[in-house]
């Protein structure tokens, strides 16, 4: 991870939080984002810049890391649903792309092949 400099983190969950308070530590600049404001706000405090959303998290950074309950969330942040877009949207095309959520092969084969082909 040596040229990786500032990452996306999104989903701060039970694992997510540690994982991206880890990378703190490390002193990675870090995008965040997750539903849960208070968790937020602890990440905040340790350095880590809260945005808005998925996709906003995603604008120029070197790698993302999602860490999502289920394949819905990962299908929606990184696709896109209702017209939005997703993460493949705005990522560069030499961004890292990591998900560490615990979903179905067939969500996790989709989502990469979305990937493969932007």
């Amino acid at each position: 991870m040596t040229d990786i400099k500032k990452i996306a983190f999104i989903g701060l969950g039970n694992m997510g939080k540690p994982m991206a308070e880890n990378l703190l530590k490390k002193g990675y600049t870090l995008n965040v984002f997750d539903l849960n404001q208070a968790v937020l706000d602890e990440v905040a405090k340790q350095g880590a810049s809260v945005v808005a959303s998925p996709v906003e998290a995603g604008k120029d950074v070197d790698m993302v890391i999602t860490m999502l309950p289920a394949g819905q969330h990962v299908k929606s942040v990184y696709l896109g649903e209702n017209g939005q877009n997703g993460l493949l949207d705005v990522v560069g095309k030499d961004t890292l792309l990591v998900d560490s959520s615990t979903i179905a092969a067939s969500d996790a084969r989709e989502v990469a092949k979305a990937a493969s082909d932007k």
